[in-house]
Order: structure tokens, then sequence, then C-alpha cells
């Protein structure tokens, strides 16, 4: 048969404990990933058959079964097993005599109806078992229920109280041999922290194998050093690793991974088991009703956002390429303890970046260690950072990572002048990229600011009766600055931009995605100040035709609007008012006929009292006829006036409607 090689993959936990047998195939490589993980590989000589067992903590069987690579030239058919997550629960329950929910006599004997036992209670009595019952008994003056064993005898059914029953022997075999298989279960599954897989190895030839695998791990840090004082400053990176697994390191290769690779937890470890439906029988029933939802097609664009990164006009100070690496502290007179140390190499791997320690480590189980990680050159310039708030604007640098690596997050611990000046944090720092860092307050520069803003109006246009007016609401920030040290200084503001403006002036120096830069130089003893202008826009719509004329007036009358729009106005405010009093007099000409109205109605009422024949009566119909003319007359006035509104309102409407400027 062809020989293979058996590649199984699954991911173990850094707590891997390799057996006795397995001291042959040592740990030969680590690699830390910055994501939590680690990769492990052990590489050996093998003889023969081999069966290697692993032990895994319970937490991390999941990942044991996901990412293992074993390699073995010479085996054919490989195998590894396990005990599942409820392999011993249901192994328990399968026995004929159930301990698997933690029993106490009195269950155990009631699960076991109809077995025979032999029992000492003092004397020998054999029997099968018919049940247990409770009956109540005064203990210490209290009442309880005990337990008592019915059973089965050859003088009849007997009843014993287990209390007083000295042994119980089953006569069965197969029972007595399950209790002590369930017994060495139990006993073998105390550390329930732990799970083991056996690896099988055929083969009868001495070989190399190699064993490789990917488990979770403690995320290695980095620290840095930057000493910005020296004639020669110096950027210093150490790696801290910490071994939490029960394995020592001996003679191991280290590498360290900065990335962030897309990594999860898969439930591999407890049996899964497939839902199944129940269905009718075929010749029975009806059939079930099914929807089904419209399907469709989703197209994901992704789209990418640039920030313009303009360079800082303050001159750099160059780190000297050829200086050594920093291991001491900086000593009292200023100056830096140096020393030749080797520090990481470094590599992309995978979209990621490696440093490999060159040396290889040793590192005993539970315990950390440091390793240098980086030095180089580069580019930097001191600097004041203020971030728009706060009384002291920061001491910081302008940094340019030119060490050609990758560097993860960490702190860096800054020296200045032969003394700690403090700390700062950096983000994941690509290669060439420029970063700004703070380490603390610097107390000669104080600093406030204050926010004004103004409207004023931008455009003004008119279109289908509808004014449409766009505004500028400028916002402006100043920040004043007093230095009252002896010496000028750098500052870098971050203005912090914001939502739906545009910056106006002065032009930004650098932007980041949500501030933009200012340089800004701070005289000896002076004070100095930066207005951030920043603007944005308001339109506003509005209908001209039900417009009241003491709004359109005002809006003849300011001088923002343009010249054009305010005389088109002011001619629709004459329009407005002939259509307004036009409206007016309607509603004078319907209030004097309506009293008319009214009057009539009031005195065809006194006709019908006083009668036609009267005198009074006469009086009334003599009115009544005037009544009616002037009705009349106040009518056909109405008639007219209603027409001219009419015809002042379509005007008034026709004009605004025609209005295009």
């Amino acid at each position: 048969m062809k020989k293979i090689t058996a590649v199984l993959i699954f991911c173990i936990t850094v707590s891997l404990l390799w057996a006795q047998q397995n001291e042959n195939i040592p740990l030969k490589k680590v690699v830390i990933l910055t994501s939590g993980l680690a990769y492990y590989e052990h590489s050996g000589s093998i003889n023969g058959a081999v069966n290697i067992n692993l032990p895994f903590r319970l937490d991390a069987v999941n990942d044991a079964l996901k990412t293992l690579v074993l390699n073995d030239p010479a085996t054919v058919n490989p195998s590894v097993t396990y005990q599942s997550e409820n392999t011993l629960f249901q192994t328990l329950r399968s026995l004929m005599i159930d301990l698997s929910d933690d029993p106490g006599m009195a269950v155990i004997l009631a699960r076991l109806k109809g077995v025979e036992v032999e029992i000492s209670s003092p004397s020998v009595y054999k029997g099968r078992i018919v049940g247990i019952e409770y009956r109540p008994s005064f203990i210490i003056n209290m009442m309880e229920n005990e337990p008592w064993l019915l059973l089965s005898t050859q003088e009849g059914m007997r009843p014993f109280n287990l209390k007083e029953i000295g042994s119980i022997k089953f006569t069965n075999q197969a029972i007595e041999q399950d209790l002590n298989r369930a017994l060495d279960l139990i006993a073998a599954s105390r550390n329930s922290f732990s799970r083991q897989l056996s690896v099988n190895l055929p083969g009868t030839a001495r070989r190399d194998v190699t064993i490789s695998y990917v488990i979770p791990s403690p995320v290695w840090k980095a620290s840095y050093r930057l000493d910005l004082g020296a004639s020669k400053p110096v950027f210093q990176g150490w790696a801290i690793v910490d071994n939490d697994s029960d394995t020592d390191w001996n003679n191991v290769s280290l590498s360290l991974v900065a990335g962030r690779p897309t990594s999860f937890i898969q439930n591999l470890y407890p049996p899964y088991y497939v839902s199944r439906p129940v269905l009718p029988l075929a010749i029975a029933g009806v059939a079930e009703a099914a929807v089904y939802d419209r399907g469709y097609v989703v197209t994901e664009k992704a789209e990418a956002e640039q920030s313009v990164m303009m360079r800082m006009a303050a001159p750099q100070v160059m780190m000297d390429s050829d200086s050594s690496y920093l291991y001491a502290a900086p000593s009292a007179a200023g100056n830096l303890t140096g020393g030749t140390m080797q520090t990481a190499s470094g590599s992309d791997a995978g979209g990621q970046f490696e440093f490999t320690i060159k040396n290889p480590v040793s590192l005993d189980r539970r315990m950390s260690a440091m390793f240098p990680l980086v030095e180089s050159s580069m580019e930097a310039r001191k600097l004041l950072i203020y971030s728009g708030s706060g009384r002291y604007p920061r001491l910081g640098a302008e940094l340019t990572n030119s060490s050609n690596m990758k560097l993860p997050a960490g702190p860096i611990t800054v020296y200045d002048g032969g003394v700690y000046a403090g700390d700062a944090l950096i983000e994941f720092w690509n290669e060439g990229e420029k970063r700004l860092i703070s380490f603390g307050d610097d107390l000669s520069v104080t600093a406030t600011s204050g926010t004004t803003s103004a409207t004023a109006v931008n455009t003004v246009n008119i279109s289908g009766g509808v004014m449409n007016i766009t505004r500028r609401l400028t916002y402006s920030k100043t920040y004043t600055f007093v230095n009252s040290a002896s010496v000028s200084k750098q500052l870098v503001v971050e203005h912090n931009k914001t939502s739906s403006t545009e910056l106006v002036s002065p032009k930004a120096d650098e932007q980041t995605a949500s501030a933009y830069r200012f340089n800004v130089t701070l005289p000896a003893g002076r004070e100095t100040t930066l207005t951030v202008n920043e603007q944005r826009p308001i339109s506003e719509r509005i209908t001209l035709l039900p417009m009241r004329i003491e709004t359109l007036l005002s809006y003849t009358t300011n001088q923002e609007i343009p010249a054009n729009v305010r005389r088109a106005l002011e001619r629709a405010v004459e329009l407005k008012r002939a259509s307004d009093a036009a409206d007016q007099a309607v509603k004078e000409i319907q209030a004097q006929r309506t009293s008319l109205i009214s009057d009539q109605d009031r005195i065809r009422r006194n006709l019908e009292a006083a009668g036609n024949q009267t005198q009074q009566g006469q009086e009334y119909l003599r009115r009544l006829v005037a009544l009616d003319n002037e009705i009349d007359a106040a009518s056909a006035n109405l008639e007219r006036a209603n027409a001219y509104l009419k015809t002042t309102q379509e005007n008034y409407s026709n004009y605004l409607s025609g209005l295009n400027l």
C-alpha cells in the first residue's frame, strides 16, 4: 500500500501536557500572536507503533479538535480517540447499576427491583428486592422517615432497616462487574478540567514525526523606550511573553506575530444530533402547507476612505542609524549605558508581521520573560500637542516608524535630558507611518479657547411661488496660548471635526479621520492665538402665497436679501395689499347684508303680530319694502366685490407663480 502522510487538523490549549512516553517528541518551536493564539511545533523520532496520550483542559477541547496537524510519513492508518463530553454520563446510565446521578443506597436498591441479593442483618438472608418503603421514626425527638428494604425470601417478604444492614452482596456477578466498572469510570474522571486524546500511530520503522497546532495563549505584550535627549536618540522595544502551560520550554525557537487573524471556537467536542421531523403515515392525514420566501442576490461593495496627510513644516531631528541598543536606564549625568544586544528579526507572515527571537529560548512553565524586540533609527521632533481642551498642552513628539517593522501597540517610556520624562501609548504602528505621542503636561504654556457662531445669507432665489434661502452658519473657535518659557516652542493643535461642516480657514497642515491639525509656533514670553473657522450650510424653503403681509415686508427690508429679490417682493406686497383690501371689502358688505336680512326677519315677525290692517302694520310693510331694496343693492355690491377679490387674488397668485429669480 502506498505510504501517505496523515494530516489531522485540530486546535488545543496552551496547557498541553505530554505523557511520559512522549518525552522523545520535544517542543521545538513556539509562535505567539497578539490575537491570543499560539502555534506550537513538536518534532522528534519514534520507533514502531506508538500511542500518544494528550491531556487537554476541558475548555480547550473544541479548539483541540479544530487545528492540530500530525505529520508521520510512515503511518497508513492513524487514529485519534477520545471520551466525548457526555460519554461518562451515558456509560454510567447504560450499566446494570446506575451511579450517574450520585445516588444513595436506598435509590440504588430501589432501581434494582427483582435482583437477588445476600444481606447481613446480622444474620445472612438471601432474597429478591421488592422495593424501598419509608417508615416514620423518632430520632433525637424528631420525626424522620427511614428507608426499609423489602426482600422476598424463602420465608416470605421481610422488611429490613437499611441502617441495621451490615453488608449487601449481589449474587449476579454481572451486576458486581458493572458496579466495579462504574466506580473505575468515576475514579478516572475526578479531574473534571481535563480530557485525553489518544493518538495511535501504527508503524514498524524509526522515523521523524512532527506535531504542530494552534492553541489559545496569553497575548504577548510590547513595551518600548525612547530617549529624546541623548546625542544619539534611541528607540527600543521589548516583548513580554508568558508561558502559562504545564510544559517547560527548553531551547525552543520563539517567534512573535503582530496581527489580528480571524479565529473562532466551534463546538466540535460534544456529540451533535440533528433534529428530525416526525411525519404521519403516508396513508393518513393531509399535506402540510408550505411558504417560501422571495429569493434575491445580495451584492456588497466596499468603499475605502483616504485621508489627506501633509508633512509638518517644523525642522526634524534625525536619529542616528547605528545607535547601540538600550538595555540600562539613563545615568544621573544624562548619558545612556549602552551595549550590543541581538534583537528579533522581522518578516511578513501571511498578512501579519513576525518577529523571531534570534537565540533559542528556555522558559520554565508558569514563568514570564522579556526579550529584545527591535531597535531602530527614526525621524523625530519634539513638540507640544493640544487637543482642544484642558489648561495645558501635552509634551510630545512626532515619530516616523523607519524600522521596516510593523510594531504592535504598547506603552512607551520616554527619557529626556537623562531623566524619566513620562509614559506614552501607541496603537499598532505600521512601517513608514508617522505618529504623535504625548507623555506629560507642559506647565510653562497655558491654553484657553472660546467658540462663537454667526449666520449670513448666502443665496436667495424664487421659483414657482417658493423662496429658497441658503445661509452659512459659521463656527469660529479661538485658541489662545501663553508661553511663559524663555524658549520658543512648536505646537500641534488638534481641532475636532464637526459633522456636516467644512473647514474655511486656516488651511490644515494635516488631518485625521476625526480632527484637523495645525502647526503653531509659540514665541518665548508671548501670547499666540489661532482661530479656526468652519461653515455649515442651512437651507430654508418658504412658500410665499399664504404668507402674511407683515412677513413679506420683513423680507423687503432685510439687506441680506439681494436687491432684485427685495424689489420683486415689494411688488408682491402691493398685490397682497390690494387682495387683502378687496377681501376686507367683501367681508364688510357681507356683514352689512347679513344685518339687513336680520332686520327684515325681525320686522316680519312684528308685522305678523300687529296685523297688516293696523297703522303699525302699515308702517312695518313700508319698512319691509325699503329693506328689500337695500338687500338687493347689497347683494349686487357683494357680487361685484367678490369678482374684484377674485381678480386681485389671481393677480397675486399669478405674479408669485411667474417669478423666477
